[in-house]
């Protein structure tokens, strides 16, 4: 599947409806999804591996996974509702994923990639530490979208356990969801980073 193709079948999914500000539940777009997902395709990190989409949302890193070959995919989220959505997701795409709404800290199953674009920590501090901390515990590599503006960060919380392998830098369309926002869509800087865990 070309890269183009993933990013139609994934612009076909359901995003949340009511989102939850306190979990900054934020949809990553089919075009920067299908970035990161064929970027750890050509890295390797995704056909016949084994997966997990940390806080996933409507399911879109964990269904563009199983879309591209990957042997089995584990979708966490301490969302219900997201999961519902999810779920719903997976079948209309024909693609066998294992749902889980637990805290991502509960999550304990080795797995070959991780995939995430956690909260950002902008309503609650360090909201993506466990995240990066699961990730790092459970996987061979990970990819992960970061806010851009928080400097050397994913250095300082992976140093001695980790490298950071590939990065770029990326821009985010934050789409009107909140009563607070002003802007239709803001972008928002951000960093896409594949770390390789030791």
């Amino acid at each position: 599947m070309k890269q183009v193709s993933l990013e139609i079948e994934l612009s076909k999914l359901k995003k949340i409806e009511t989102p939850k500000v306190h979990l900054e539940q934020y949809p990553t777009s089919p075009s920067l999804a299908a970035r990161m997902l064929y970027r750890a395709l050509s890295d390797g990190c995704i056909a016949d591996k084994v997966i997990a989409d940390f806080g996933c949302g409507n399911g879109i890193f964990a269904i563009g996974a199983a879309l591209l070959g990957a042997r089995k995919v584990y979708a966490i989220d301490n969302d219900p509702n997201a999961v519902k959505i999810a779920r719903k997701n997976s079948i209309s795409a024909g693609k066998e994923v294992e749902f889980m709404v637990y805290d991502i800290r509960e999550f304990n199953t080795q797995v070959d990639t991780v995939l995430m674009n956690p909260p950002f920590g902008s309503q609650r501090r360090d909201a993506d530490v466990p995240f990066i901390e699961k990730a790092l515990e459970l996987s061979k590599d990970f990819y992960i979208l970061l806010n851009y503006k928080a400097g050397d960060f994913l250095e300082r919380i992976i140093e001695g356990r980790g490298e950071i392998s590939w990065e770029e830098k990326v821009e985010i369309p934050l789409t009107h969801s909140y009563d607070f926002h002003r802007k239709e869509i803001k972008m928002i800087e951000s960093r896409m980073a594949k770390v390789k865990t030791w």
